[in-house]
């Protein structure tokens, strides 16, 4: 009799652990899904999520009857999206009261706003390359610990920078003074000092102004602004770190300066020669092109109170910078999705899909970009940017069938998953 007992009771706790088991499991019946690393779509496809994490990606998967079932079966599903060049803190109001009438708190309470709207439009993931005040990095905590819902955030903290470039204040009375923690360094010293700043107070990663900008006072729109001795310093300290680094760089020189300091990445990359380009396969350099917010810039900063200088350098840059990421794509130059939002609205980040398409990728090109390119640009391959097994359940689905028609992915985003847990369903 006791055996009894204890074989009953042995099947019991048995069906409790699969219960338990079963109930923790999510499965999603995709009707295409694009397989990332291989650049291809696939019908009817099943995933199995328990937790987290993708336990197992196939057709006619079997699965407990207990498990969750989540129907995408008229959708296209794909890995949650990445953009790896945002300033999720802030966006555009008005060019002086932003500067003077805006404190860091401003921007700290709506933060959280912009987050929000940035994951339920698909990007589960963001590489923020610049914020004031390192707003940033509290969001990024807040948003780990539950507190608020946003993208899984690396973040850079204040942008590295000379003084009179374009991570400074530049423009007004030298009798102003601006309270603010700044990212402007000159001199190798300061350099490696500032880059050892940043990751103290929780950088994933270093942002530097190699060139001027456009959205800035100074003169130029992409001369270099520090000098070759100085992107080897900071490079090589950010790598003593175990960081990478991504170099905001417009101009020429600047850009081939960058390249062979060993950034990881080029942000922008507006005036690219042939050199350039080459430079950029040899090193394996990813381009991070913005090619997007020249239509927002042009149609709506002048009522927002931006100086006609700032335009006028918009519309110097915008044409070629388009021009250079066509080089890029055709001459097979490793590339990463990158908006800049921040500059527009955040939430549209992918407006941008189009123009990749429109410029020379391929609707599964632009996707990669998005997807595995990001997260190997970011160091995170193996959780992230794909559909597979032991990766984390980001997940993504659209109406419409993205191959025939790319705006499907700004346009009809149904359903949001981050990390196992849902925050989309339409």
């Amino acid at each position: 009799m006791k055996k009894i007992w204890t074989l009953l009771a042995g099947l019991l706790l048995q069906g409790a652990v699969l219960a338990q088991s079963s109930d923790s499991l999510i499965v999603i019946k995709a009707g295409r899904m694009f397989d990332s690393e291989k650049g291809v779509f696939l019908e009817n496809q099943t995933i199995l999520i328990k937790g987290n994490i993708i336990q197992s990606v196939g057709a006619n998967l079997k699965y407990p009857a207990q498990a969750k079932l989540i129907d995408l079966s008229k959708a296209t599903v794909l890995p949650g999206f990445i953009d790896c060049h945002t300033h999720i803190t802030s966006q555009p109001d008005n060019y002086m009261e932003d500067l003077f009438r805006k404190s860091p708190i401003d921007y700290a309470v709506e933060a959280h706003i912009f987050a929000r709207k940035t994951l339920e439009a698909g990007f589960t993931t963001c590489r923020d390359v610049g914020a004031p005040e390192l707003i940033d990095v509290a969001l990024k905590r807040s948003i780990n610990a539950g507190h608020i819902a946003g993208p899984r955030l690396f973040v850079s903290g204040p942008i590295i920078g000379a003084t009179g470039g374009h991570a400074d204040i530049s423009g007004f009375s030298p009798y102003l003074s601006f309270k603010a923690i700044s990212g402007v360094a000159d001199g190798i010293d300061e350099i490696r000092k500032q880059v050892r700043y940043n990751i103290k107070y929780g950088a994933d990663l270093i942002k530097f102004t190699a060139t001027a900008g456009v959205l800035s006072e100074e003169e130029s729109v992409g001369a270099p602004q520090y000098s070759q001795e100085e992107m080897n310093a900071l490079v090589a300290e950010a790598a003593m770190w175990d960081k990478k680094v991504a170099a905001h760089a417009h101009g020429t020189t600047g850009i081939k300066m960058a390249i062979k300091a060993g950034v990881a990445s080029i942000e922008h990359g507006s005036f690219l020669d042939e050199e350039a380009i080459e430079l950029m396969k040899q090193k394996g350099t990813y381009l991070v092109a913005d090619i997007y917010n020249d239509d927002y810039i042009l149609s709506e900063f002048a009522k927002l109170g931006y100086p006609e200088k700032l335009i006028e350098k918009e519309r110097t840059v915008g044409k070629t910078q388009r021009e250079s990421f066509q080089k890029a794509a055709k001459a097979g130059v490793k590339i990463a999705y990158g908006t800049d939002a921040g500059v527009y609205p955040h939430g549209n980040n992918g407006k941008q899909f189009f123009y990749m398409v429109k410029f020379g990728l391929s609707p599964a090109q632009a996707i990669q970009a998005a997807t595995i390119n990001a997260a190997d640009l970011i160091g995170v391959k193996g959780k992230l940017g794909s559909i597979t097994q032991g990766k984390w359940a980001d997940i993504v689905a659209v109406e419409g069938n993205p191959e025939q028609d790319i705006t499907v992915l700004e346009k009809k985003i149904k359903f949001v998953m981050k990390e196992g847990k849902v925050y989309l369903q339409k």
